[in-house]
């Protein structure tokens, strides 16, 4: 029987990690993509994983993501105390969780097929995690946490990586990206750019609109053409920052060190909270945008794994989910915890029920060889872009 054009896809992502595992001396260890991975020690239905919980979890989570308002009444409700590590950017996530220190992770669209692949993160069984059901459609099965319908954790939320500008230095209203890419912008060398290899696939989704003759469809299958115009483009840009850390970067644009770029919600929430309001606003702008629907995902070896799946459940439970991602600027997973964030238009201003919107936003997945089209393996695969970050980065 031939193999499936994903299937295809999914072997020759599974080289490169095998590859990328050689040179860093080191990957996790199960064959992933094994629907019938079994976790020692997880409770075989809902009943059994709530009797036997360990009394503990440790999240690896983006800042935000595990605040006491949500954290405390799930520890009450579940006796697992959680024990949280910050990770700052994809990468040290990845690194972290091989630790085996961990047992689950809330790991973005650049770093969830790694983990997949290389066996470090295991199927779930979604019959054990009973929120699952009120999840929106539009979050069910995206290519970047499920693999041949083999789902490998639940969604935290969704949302579009944005553009801001100070207001007090720029004034008026901004729809484009050409403030964060036009060498004559009047934020250059005062603009704040994320740090990591995926940030090329903003500078190519940029091109999609300003170059159409590149063909560029998917800013994540980049042949050579295509991603050598997305570096140049970065490579013109000449940054004044590269941040990884939210914390900082919030005290970049408070100081007026960074006038415009690209940023998440979440700083311009706490930017806006603080006293007096720095004068910084954000927008999706009209060309689209890449964005996250971050996965919570279980270590392939967890040694709590009744707790992790309790913690998977909760977080995508209304309760939970309406307060970690109205906190940190997102749209929900469900109606359900629509209708209980504090601000009753929480979801409407993030779009969280309007699959339009989110057509305009490229979720972050992993880049591999294969285009997933005519043109073959010739697409720029996550070395290649890693490669060429450092040059870009000087």
């Amino acid at each position: 029987m031939a193999r499936s054009k994903r299937g295809a896809r999914w072997l020759a992502f599974g080289l490169l990690v095998g590859a990328l595992c050689v040179v860093a001396a080191g990957c996790g260890g199960g064959d992933g993509g094994d629907a019938s991975t079994e976790i020692e020690g997880l409770g075989s239905t809902v009943e059994e994983i709530q009797a036997n919980a360990e009394g503990q979890v440790n999240l690896i989570a983006w800042s935000g993501y595990l605040e006491d308002d949500w954290v405390k009444p799930f520890e009450q409700e579940t006796g697992c105390q959680v024990n949280a590590k910050i990770g700052t950017t994809s990468d040290e996530m990845v690194t972290l969780i091989r630790s085996g220190n961990y047992d689950g992770v809330s790991a973005s669209g650049d770093a969830t097929l790694r983990l997949i692949a290389a066996g470090d993160v295991a199927p779930v069984d979604l019959e054990l995690i009973p929120n699952y059901e009120g999840v929106f459609e539009g979050l069910k099965d995206q290519p970047h946490n499920t693999v041949d319908g083999v789902p490998y954790g639940v969604p935290h939320g969704r949302g579009a990586n944005l553009m801001f500008w100070n207001t007090d230095e720029i004034p008026g209203d901004q729809t484009s990206w050409s403030l964060v890419w036009d060498p004559n912008s009047p934020a250059a060398g005062k603009i704040s750019m994320y740090d990591s290899p995926i940030q090329i696939a903003d500078a190519a989704v940029y091109l999609m609109s300003t170059q159409p003759d590149l063909g560029i469809e998917d800013p994540y299958e980049l042949d050579d053409e295509q991603f050598t115009a997305a570096v140049d483009l970065l490579k013109q840009q000449k940054a004044g920052e590269y941040w990884s850390d939210a914390a900082k970067q919030i005290q970049s644009i408070s100081s007026g060190n960074s006038t415009a770029g690209t940023t998440w919600q979440y700083q311009l929430n706490q930017l806006a909270a603080a006293k007096p309001p720095a004068p910084a606003q954000g927008v999706l702008p009209e060309e689209g945008s890449t964005g996250w629907s971050d996965t919570w995902m279980i270590y392939a070896d967890a040694k709590n794994p009744n707790c992790m799946y309790l913690w998977m459940n909760y977080i995508i439970g209304p309760e939970g989910n309406a307060k970690a991602t109205e906190y940190f600027g997102e749209a929900p997973t469900s109606e359900e915890a629509c209708a209980l964030t504090q601000d009753p238009n929480h979801c409407e201003t993030f779009h969280a029920t309007d699959e339009d919107y989110f057509s305009n936003v490229y979720y972050w997945k992993t880049p591999i060889a294969d285009c997933g089209d005519d043109r073959g393996e010739v697409c720029k695969d996550y070395s290649e872009w890693t490669q060429a970050w450092t040059e870009i980065r000087g």
